[in-house]
């Protein structure tokens, strides 16, 4: 028998680099006839990583290791075979392994810090993602308090809102795949079973009831009982936000107005002013008058008179001091 032994093949690794294929078809045939040959093993490992059979590659120094736990080489390739699978952790674990007991070959150095700069690079990708920017806001009547979550094309089967009385708990799974939660400790209680959500193409909008009509100086609380507020008229369209002031709108509205109607205007600006005014309070005929007298002449002329346009073409008009000319 350890003269049968003696006669199997010994492969160089100069042998195996010039054909891998025919190498590990040998040394299978060689480990028939002697299973428990760790040198074989750690042979047809290396023959593996050549033909890039990377998982058979670690099998086989695995299986050599077993047999003789400290060949550094097979440790080599358990480690190369390991990397080469992103094991990378059990790749690193092997190179440090086999540099213990092989302190001469550098190999060992320049795979492990391979494994260790690819282990970092991939913490770093890894690291957990920003939750996403999805911003809200809030607003409130007399018998309710609204809360916008401004979120595009969200789904209602995606959205979860849960109400207690003084909390709501909001979740919305985004178009991105990605899980936005909102949860609100209040200021005061509301009613749950009459607070509603409703989707819309660009937000989700969350009614909560009020049950009395008290103003809310602000959406959060501490769970704390603050002094209440009766509603009054004024406040109806005020729009507190996380902006610290309110305005009321519909009163900006209307001083808007004013100083428009006021506004002292001269030459040109006065004039376009005064023919916007004629336009905004025309009849739809002398809307088209307008329009068509004025793209018909090329802005020389702008006309009210409907029956006088309606039946002709408007012809170019320019002043006496003026040329017309086609570009």
């Amino acid at each position: 028998m350890a003269a049968a032994a003696a006669a199997l093949p010994r492969f160089s690794d100069g042998d195996i680099d010039r054909d891998p294929g025919a190498a590990a078809q040998e040394l299978t045939t060689a480990l028939e006839k002697n299973p428990d040959d760790a040198e074989y093993y750690c042979q047809r490992a290396y023959a593996h990583i050549l033909l890039q059979n990377y998982a058979d590659a670690v099998a086989d120094a695995k299986k050599s290791l077993e047999l003789n736990p400290k060949n550094a080489v097979a440790l080599l390739r358990k480690g190369l075979g390991d990397y080469h699978i992103k094991n990378y952790a059990s790749a690193l674990e092997s190179f440090r392994e086999g540099q213990r007991l092989d302190n001469v070959d550098d190999s060992f150095t320049i795979w492990i810090k391979r494994c260790e700069e690819t282990l970092n690079a991939s913490q770093t990708e890894v690291q957990q993602p920003l939750p996403p920017k999805i911003k809200y806001d809030w607003y409130q009547t007399e018998s309710q308090v609204i809360v916008t979550i401004m979120v595009k094309n969200a789904q209602k089967d995606d959205i979860s809102v849960h109400f207690s009385e003084k909390e709501m708990n909001a979740s919305v799974r985004l178009p991105s795949g990605e899980d936005y939660n909102l949860k609100l400790v209040l200021l005061h209680s509301i009613v749950p079973e009459q607070s509603t959500f409703k989707v819309l193409s660009t937000k989700v909008e969350i009614k909560m009831k009020k049950p009395e009509a008290v103003r809310w100086e602000k959406l959060e609380g501490q769970g704390d009982s603050p002094k209440l507020k009766q509603f009054t008229p004024d406040s109806q369209h005020l729009y507190p936000s996380s902006s610290h002031y309110t305005r009321n709108w519909d009163k900006l509205v209307v001083e808007i107005k004013e100083e428009e109607k006021n506004e002292k205007l001269e030459g040109d600006a006065a004039l376009n002013k005064l023919f916007q005014q004629i336009y905004s309070d025309g009849t739809d005929e002398v809307k088209r008058a307008m329009n068509k007298s004025f793209m018909e002449s090329g802005g020389t002329v702008l006309s009210t008179n409907w029956s006088d346009v309606g039946k002709r073409k408007v012809e170019v008009n320019p002043p006496d001091d003026m040329e017309w000319k086609k570009f």
